[in-house]
């Protein structure tokens, strides 16, 4: 299971907040949403939320096993 729990992390150091990812990349609520729930993300989105928040993937997403 891919999770999101670091880029809650990264948009805090860096002072970005939902509102702002939603003006500056265009990412719906829905889309934030889905984010929260560790739901599956389209690699657009990624690569959308990386550019706007200077960082790589492996900074926002984490791979964790199932159990």
């Amino acid at each position: 299971m891919i999770i999101f729990d670091k880029l809650w992390d990264v948009m805090k150091a860096k002072g970005v907040s939902t509102y702002q990812l939603r003006e500056k990349c265009g990412i719906d609520s829905k889309t934030v949403r889905r984010l929260r729930a560790n739901d599956n993300m389209e690699t657009k989105t990624l690569n959308k939320l990386c550019s706007v928040l200077d960082c790589r993937l492996e900074d926002i997403a984490e791979y964790v096993p199932d159990e």
